[in-house]
C-alpha cells in the first residue's frame, strides 16, 4: 500500500478523473437520449445497467491499450491522437446527437448506451492509458478508481459540469491543454526514442525530467495554439458568410 503515499499516484488519479469528466459529457448526453423514452420505472435501470456495461468495456479497453503502449511507435501514434483530441476539445465540431436512437425497451436502451459508449470511448481510452502509465505498477487500479469516482459524476452530474464549462470556458481550455501535456510525456517515452540499444536509426532522447517536462509543456502549448487558430479561422469564415 506504499503507493498510496506516492504523489505520482494521486496526480495521475486526478488527471484520469478530469479526463473522464471532460470527455464524458457526450457519453452523458447519449445516456439521456437513449433512455428518454423508457417508462420512469425502467429509466433508472437503463441508466445503471447501460453505464455498468460501458464501465466494464472501458476497463478492458484501457487495460489492452496500456499493454499496447509498451510497443514501439504506438506511443507516438497515441500522442498525436491525444493532441488531435485536445484540439477537438478546444474547437469541437458542431455535431448534434440527434442520430442516437432512443427506445421504449429496456434491453435496447442498454445496448444503445453500451455501443455508443464503446464507439465514443477511443479518446478516453488513449488519454486515460497515457495518464495511468505515469503511476507505474498500479495503473489498472488507477483506471478503476478513476472510473468509479468519475462515472457517477458523468451520469448524474453532467448538467452541472456542462453549465460550469459554459460559464467558465477556461475549464475546457485547461482540459485540452492537459491532453497535450500527457501527449508530450507519452511521445518522449516511446521505446523507439527512449531505448538506446534498439532502433539505432531513430533519434534518441535522454530520459531526464527536463526533456519530459519540456515535452509536456510543448504539447500543452501546441494544443492551445492550434485550437485557438482553428477557432479564429472558423470565426473569419462565419464573418465572411
Amino acid at each position: 500500500m506504499d503507493f498510496l503515499t506516492s504523489p505520482e499516484f494521486w496526480v495521475a488519479l486526478g488527471q484520469i478523473i478530469i479526463i473522464d469528466i471532460l470527455l464524458g459529457g457526450d457519453n452523458a448526453v447519449v445516456i439521456a437520449l437513449a433512455c428518454r423514452k423508457l417508462p420512469p420505472a425502467q429509466r433508472t435501470k437503463g441508466i445503471i445497467w447501460g453505464t455498468a456495461g460501458a464501465i466494464i468495456l472501458r476497463v478492458v479497453l484501457i487495460a489492452f491499450a496500456m499493454t499496447l503502449l509498451n510497443l514501439p511507435f504506438l506511443k507516438l501514434v497515441g500522442a498525436l491522437l491525444l493532441v488531435w483530441i485536445g484540439i477537438k476539445l478546444l474547437a469541437p465540431d458542431e455535431e448534434g446527437h440527434g442520430e442516437v436512437a432512443s427506445s421504449d425497451r429496456l434491453f435496447a436502451a442498454i445496448k444503445t448506451i453500451i455501443v455508443a459508449d464503446l464507439v465514443m470511448s477511443v479518446d478516453n481510452v488513449i488519454a486515460i492509458a497515457g495518464a495511468a502509465q505515469n503511476a507505474g505498477d498500479h495503473s489498472l487500479l488507477l483506471v478503476v478508481l478513476g472510473l468509479v469516482i468519475s462515472i457517477p459524476i458523468i451520469v448524474w452530474g453532467s448538467q452541472l459540469v456542462i453549465k460550469l464549462m459554459e460559464r467558465y470556458p477556461l475549464i475546457i481550455t485547461l482540459g485540452g491543454m492537459l491532453l497535450g501535456w500527457i501527449a508530450g510525456g507519452m511521445l518522449v517515452t516511446d521505446p523507439v526514442l527512449a531505448n538506446p540499444d534498439r532502433w539505432q536509426w531513430m533519434l534518441k532522447l535522454p530520459q531526464t525530467d527536463v526533456i519530459k517536462y519540456g515535452a509536456q509543456i510543448a504539447g500543452a502549448l501546441l494544443v492551445l495554439a492550434i485550437g485557438k487558430a482553428v477557432l479564429a479561422r472558423r470565426s473569419k469564415q462565419v464573418a465572411v458568410h
